[in-house]
């Protein structure tokens, strides 16, 4: 699998929303979102583009197939 691509944090935030997570609350440049059956929670930091390793980590917490990225438009 090729690297994960440089991407906005709120364009992830924006697909998460549409995962099924809703933002629960900010603290500084951390957005915490929350899954509606209350089973996870994910904290991504609101930059302009998120590090390879964040949106891997991000997408790890939050059992999501990466996979599926690209077909997602925001």
């Amino acid at each position: 699998m090729s690297k994960f691509p440089l991407l906005p944090a709120r364009k992830v935030i924006n697909v998460m929303i549409r995962l099924g997570y809703y933002v629960d609350h900010q603290k500084g440049s951390h957005v915490v979102l929350k899954r509606k059956d209350k089973q996870r929670t994910i904290v991504i930091p609101d930059h302009t583009e998120l590090d390879h390793g964040t949106l891997k980590a991000i997408l790890k917490q939050s059992v999501y197939i990466p996979l599926k990225l690209n077909t997602l438009s925001v």
